[in-house]
């Protein structure tokens, strides 16, 4: 959840690290802190404290030096406060974390320093354990003597008093990027912090230890030898990454949707059929499942349940779709025809991988849908397809998830496809729907102006409900996850043939229904639906397909044509303008919502 940065080399260290924590603010923003090597003294010099980077900006001007770490975080172990802020001196070891250290506690018992620590996290025992086992001559030897008694996940940035101009980095499960520049070698939790410096990066290996010099990186196994980590090239949309005017990254975001659609869709359609093959996907897959588990959290989750009923609708597969933090502890059925996609963006989601690696190890086929190249679960995965939505910043996903539902429709026509229930002409036209969503989301963020007026109706609001049918039921819910995400309003999205089963209980007069109507077979019933609301005084606020508009049936907002099952994107797209609009009015910080980051590597 964390954001880390380090930095040593021939500029200003707390430039970089400050530049970079803004870029990893999306991580966590309950504090911030820097550590910077003071040559005079041989030490390091910290300041921290709770609150944003701005904060801490403004207290750290007088800090000098060309080394350093930093960090932003995300509160598990600890109350929010300086104390608890990283990073973490204790004797000669400072250090940043990201992750969990379960057993702690036991170690700090071990140590007998519970008299020492000056905070409450998990992290500053570690500080103390490899200060422990540092003599003053070997520090790799010392972090990784320190590692091996650590139950957990972590990624760890490290310096040591007395040793200038050096930076060390280890990690377990939660990522750690480095590169080098012209100006310095450089390490971060995810290399938006810091692709600017280079054209080139590499993903830290697990239980190595990388020694970060102004010249250059080494990288060791925990006996002395050396690896050579895999390169992967910088994205142009990595390093050229910013607001480009807009207020927000999620709006900017919003409005890059339809040109990554198209980018994920057309580069796998070849000769007018479903193509994984620059995937490196193996094709069968598709005709060994007999059943297929989604597994996910929040946004992603909902593209799963999307991705459901596309699948068993054309297929005839049987979809399954879990928390991915329940799974394991669900006694899954698994089987050698089980396909398992794993769906995530940042493709580190600790809940994700873990399931992942679980449904593996019993022989599950297994194929990850993420945004992020060469992610953990993307390198667990024995398949893998990326989406192209490029860097997303926004806490709220709104491009990621989009791609990620556009991924599964290229799944349902390829699975059709290869086992049978379409033909050449039944997969060609699919697929000739699917390539009209770009236009459609186009067409919906033309009218955003018409969706900012809506939004007035939410401002005061402090319940909403969202009712849908059929495939419009699963884009409610995330469509009310993004509602209450960055407004605040407490919005639940129903079945709404659920209605009369309890919830019509908590409609009084003048509270706010979102009712979503796309499905042509579904009309009658979601009409009769939204009078039941409105015989309770409910304010319904629609949103119809343009079709389906009549004088019987009044749109807020009409959304345009397309076939039923290919509505799911544009429509989202709407509503994503609507909660957008609800927060930037009411004066929050659209882009980074209470307690909430971007990247969930913690249980």
């Amino acid at each position: 959840m964390c954001g880390i940065i380090g930095y040593t080399g021939y500029s200003d260290a707390r430039g970089v690290l400050i530049k970079g924590l803004k870029a990893l603010e999306y991580r966590g923003y309950d504090s911030a802190g820097i550590a910077v090597y003071n040559c005079k003294s041989n030490k390091t010099d910290l300041v921290k404290c709770k609150g944003r980077v701005e904060n801490l900006e403004r207290k750290c001007e007088d800090i000098l030096g060309k080394a350093g770490i930093g960090h932003t975080r995300w509160a598990t172990h600890g109350e929010v406060s300086d104390e608890n802020s990283h990073p973490h001196k204790f004797g000669r070891v400072t250090l940043v974390h990201n992750g969990i250290i379960e057993n702690y506690a036991a170690i700090s018992n071990q140590l007998g320093i519970e008299n020492e620590l000056k905070s409450d996290t998990d992290s500053e025992v570690v500080a103390a354990l490899i200060d422990r086992y540092y003599d003053g001559t070997d520090p790799k030897q010392a972090i990784a003597k320190a590692v091996k008694d650590i139950s957990g996940t972590f990624a760890l940035g490290i310096m040591f008093d007395g040793i200038e101009g050096t930076v060390f980095a280890v990690r377990n499960v939660s990522p750690i990027v480095c590169c080098v520049g012209k100006d310095g070698g450089y390490i971060a939790s995810d290399i938006l912090a810091i692709g600017e410096y280079s054209n080139e990066y590499f993903v830290l290996p697990e239980f190595s230890i990388a020694k970060i010099c102004k010249d250059g990186i080494e990288v060791e196994d925990f006996d002395g030898n050396k690896i050579q980590p895999k390169y992967l090239p910088t994205d142009d949309s990595i390093r050229n990454n910013s607001k480009q005017g807009y207020p927000f990254y999620m709006e900017k975001e919003i409005e890059e949707q339809p040109a990554v659609i198209e980018k994920t869709v057309t580069k796998r359609i070849r000769d007018g059929l479903p193509d994984f093959s620059g995937d490196g996907i193996d094709d069968s897959i598709f005709t060994k499942c007999n059943n297929i588990t989604v597994i996910a959290c929040g946004t992603a989750m909902h593209a799963g349940l999307i991705g459901k009923q596309l699948i068993e609708r054309t297929c005839e597969v049987p979809v399954s779709v879990c928390m991915a933090s329940e799974y394991m502890y669900s006694e899954p059925i698994i089987n050698d025809g089980t396909l398992v996609i794993c769906v995530s963006q940042s493709g580190e989601t600790i809940d994700t991988l873990e399931a992942l690696k679980y449904a593996k190890k019993r022989g599950a086929m297994t194929l990850s849908i993420v945004n992020v190249k060469d992610s953990t679960i993307a390198r667990e995965s024995e398949n893998v397809i990326y989406t192209e939505a490029g860097p997303e910043i926004a806490v709220a996903s709104t491009k990621a998830y989009t791609t990620q539902v556009a991924v599964f429709y290229l799944i349902t026509a390829k699975a059709a496809y290869d086992r049978g229930m379409l033909n050449y002409e039944g997969i060609t036209k699919f697929l000739e729907e699917l390539k009209k969503v770009p236009k459609a989301v186009t067409e919906v963020l033309s009218k955003k102006a018409e969706i900012h007026k809506i939004a007035d109706k939410l401002l005061t609001a402090e319940h909403t409900f969202m009712i849908g049918r059929g495939l419009d039921y699963p884009a409610l819910l995330e469509a009310t996850l993004k509602l209450k995400e960055i407004s605040y309003i407490h919005s639940e999205a129903f079945a709404s043939g659920e209605l009369k089963h309890g919830t019509i209980a908590l409609i009084t007069e003048s509270t706010p229904v979102i009712a979503l109507m796309t499905q042509d077979n579904l009309v009658s019933k979601q009409i009769s639906n939204i009078r039941e609301v409105q015989s309770r005084g409910a304010e319904v606020i629609s949103f119809v397909k343009k079709s389906l508009v009549t004088k019987d049936i009044k749109a807020s907002f009409v959304l345009p044509n397309l076939e039923d099952e290919f509505m799911t994107i544009p429509s989202v797209a709407a509503l994503q303008l609507l909660a957008y609009y609800v927060s930037s009015d009411k004066g929050l910080d659209v882009d980074k919502p209470r307690n909430l980051a971007k990247v969930v590597t913690v249980e």
